[in-house]
């Protein structure tokens, strides 16, 4: 949705902007790891290393300006619903992009 309402804040005349479209709220990777275990009921294969240099400590994606800009505002705010959501997705759509946007049905 924010998508289209950044389409629709061009064609009214207004200006190019970037946005983030997090929930501001960070988690780490073994948090989305074992919550996709958790969602998906499937093992994540993973190892268990040390940062890398130039990695940051914590990075979180705040909607702040998509909010105060353009109204809009997050459908899903939780890990789960947002790893849920995204794993039926893929479940029904297991060619991707490619079911849902082909060149002759454009």
């Amino acid at each position: 949705m924010a998508h289209v309402l950044a389409l629709e804040a061009l064609e009214q005349g207004g200006a190019t902007a970037a946005y983030n479209l997090g929930t501001g709220r960070g988690y780490s990777v073994l948090e989305v790891i074992r919550t996709a275990e958790k969602v998906t009921g499937k093992k994540v294969p993973c190892c268990v290393g040390h940062r890398r240099p130039g990695d940051p400590a914590v990075l979180v994606a705040s909607a702040e300006k998509a909010i105060e800009e353009m109204g809009w505002r997050p459908r899903y705010t939780s890990l789960e619903e947002i790893i849920a959501t995204a794993w039926m997705w893929h479940r029904n759509k297991p060619g991707g992009y490619s079911q849902v946007y082909s060149p002759e049905g454009r």
